[in-house]
């Protein structure tokens, strides 16, 4: 795991200094909202509908049990005794009092954390594959580019105003779990012929009120390439991405109206000029970021599957959560595990100080003091023993945190909606809740089998609706909540973008019309080996739609 050096401790507390004069100023008067907003943006808060909101980077989406317990402290302390993670691996706090926050600002510093670049049109936090350095599907860690990015990224003078908001994601599998092609850029890290590691780069992804898909402009490029290559990109949109029209601002607008083509042909002639230049990586500083993410040392422990088949002959729960919430790791004596943060009724993503706390003392004793987040709202315990599975189990069940959904119709994204968000139109929450509630049977979830539901409760899509295989947007109409529903959406490395499937439903009818949608799937699929997305690809929109308006003329 990345460790502050010297520079970034002393950047980290300059910044934190610099940020409590500038919130000393706001709160004598000395400077105006207006004033204060773009220093507050520069810092991660946010002015949502009821308080200011914190929203902390977790960069590529790996945290410390140290990190998770100062969050505990911080949400106990600062907030109403909890946090929210979101679907770009960062936690909010939703009720930080505007004094407060220089002081929860040190803490974070104290333990090598930050808000810088969470908000504002920079380059964002940069994301990765949840299971990156575990899984036994990778073809290398994505994390150390993802951190060279990072450094390179932070207040960079040339790319910190940007026309847009800037997001980059990065996967090292074959199977795209970091959704790179609805980023505005997406890395997905490949071996060449020779062997060579490089990328694949897309360019003009991203979802909002103007979803598309990323468009691939290099098949492969070699690693020691990718800042020079990066930067090209940047380059390019900061030039001539439109700044009339922030609704129009995205890279994905500027592809969109050149082509990828005309894209590529710009960014090639851009790098043309920088491959050679001090941006490209000598191996030897690309071998000592990887030193960082060196995996831990895993003993054999060859007990686990008798101790794991002991114990699931005897506890039908915890076969359950192992069938579900496990996934394989590079060595056959570990397992990846899920922590799911949707129980049924609760608000996805959202945890509490107790429940963080609990999750840090399990990563110490059995997990390296490792712990990761997940873009679907999850947490992760990337690196732990078959043999050790049954006290993970118990200590997870002991603070509710042992739901073994993930990857089933209740394993929801949602952005936090009308309840907090001063941009939304609509509630996600309840919506989310009614949903894992009508469903709340395992034996349901696990005939349903792998589905994947993401609801916004606006356009600018923060819960992913657009590639959802049941995707939701709460939109108003009339003053009233309606909510539009598309179909056959993905976020893996067959990226697409959901239909809309007819007219929008009230908020006392969005349930049931998910329920519809179910049983329409179960009633056509050719089998329980044919997940959701697999029958609506080869069935289309028209049965679906059949099943929910019927002759309804409005549904055309």
């Amino acid at each position: 795991m990345y460790r502050y050096d010297e520079f970034d401790h002393a950047f980290v507390r300059a910044r934190v200094d610099e940020f409590r004069d500038q919130v000393a100023r706001r709160l004598s008067g000395e400077l105006t909202e207006e004033q204060f907003k773009p220093l507050r943006l520069m810092n991660g808060v946010y002015l949502q509908l009821h308080s200011y909101m914190l929203r902390i980077a977790i960069p590529y989406g790996t945290l410390s049990s140290r990190q998770l317990r100062m969050l505990a402290r911080i949400a106990r302390e600062y907030d109403k005794g909890y946090g929210h993670f979101t679907t770009r691996q960062n936690l909010q706090f939703h009720w930080p009092a505007l004094k407060d926050i220089p002081d929860i600002l040190e803490k974070l510093a104290s333990v090598e954390m930050h808000c810088i670049q969470t908000s504002g049109n920079c380059i964002r936090n940069v994301t990765a594959d949840h299971f990156a350095g575990a899984a036994a599907d990778e073809v290398a860690d994505p994390r150390p580019y993802a951190e060279i990015l990072r450094q390179w990224s932070t207040v960079h003078p040339e790319f910190s105003y940007l026309p847009r908001k800037f997001k980059i994601a990065v996967t090292g599998a074959e199977r795209d779990r970091a959704a790179v092609q609805v980023h505005d850029i997406g890395l997905h890290l490949r071996r060449n012929g020779a062997g060579a590691l490089g990328f694949t780069v897309y360019v003009g992804g991203g979802l909002g009120r103007t979803p598309f898909i990323g468009k691939k402009i290099r098949d492969f490029l070699p690693e020691s390439d990718l800042l020079a290559y990066v930067t090209a990109i940047l380059r390019v949109y900061n030039l001539q991405g439109r700044r009339d029209n922030k609704y129009k601002a995205r890279i994905k607008i500027l592809v969109h109206e050149i082509g990828a083509e005309k894209m590529a042909e710009l960014v090639e002639a851009e790098f043309a000029h920088l491959r050679e230049s001090e941006l490209r990586l000598p191996e030897e500083d690309i071998r000592a970021i990887r030193a960082y993410f060196a995996p831990p040392v895993l003993p054999d422990r060859p007990e686990g599957d008798a101790l794991v088949a002991l114990e699931a002959a005897r506890d039908p729960g915890f076969a359950t959560w192992t069938r579900r919430n496990l996934h394989t790791h590079r060595h056959p004596d570990y397992v990846s595990v899920t922590i799911s943060l949707k129980g049924i009724g609760d608000v996805p993503g959202d945890i509490s100080a107790n429940q963080m706390e609990a999750v840090a003392d399990l990563a110490d004793a059995f997990a390296f003091s490792e712990i990761r987040v997940s873009h679907e709202q999850n947490l992760i315990l990337p690196h732990v023993a078959r043999g050790d599975l049954r006290a993970v189990y118990d200590g997870l069940v002991a603070v509710k945190l042992a739901t073994p959904n993930a990857g089933l119709i209740s394993d929801m994204i949602a952005c936090p909606g009308l309840d907090y968000c001063a941009l939304a139109n609509a509630r996600s929450i309840p919506v989310a809740q009614g949903i894992a509630q009508r469903f709340a049977s395992l034996s349901r979830q696990e005939e349903i089998g792998d589905l994947k539901i993401k609801i916004s409760g606006c356009i600018n899509a923060c819960g992913h609706h657009h590639v959802g295989h049941i995707g939701i947007l709460g939109v108003e109409k009339k003053g009233d909540e309606l909510y539009q529903i598309t179909l056959g959406g993905s976020g893996d490395e067959n990226a697409a973008l959901g239909d809309i499937i007819g007219r929008g439903f009230g908020a006392d009818e969005i349930v049931d019309a998910v329920e519809i949608l179910v049983t329409t799937y179960l009633k056509f699929r050719t089998g329980p080996e044919e997940p959701f997305l697999a029958a609506y690809q080869r069935l289309g929109p028209a049965p679906f739609r059949e099943a929910l308006y019927g002759s309804d003329a409005r549904a055309a």
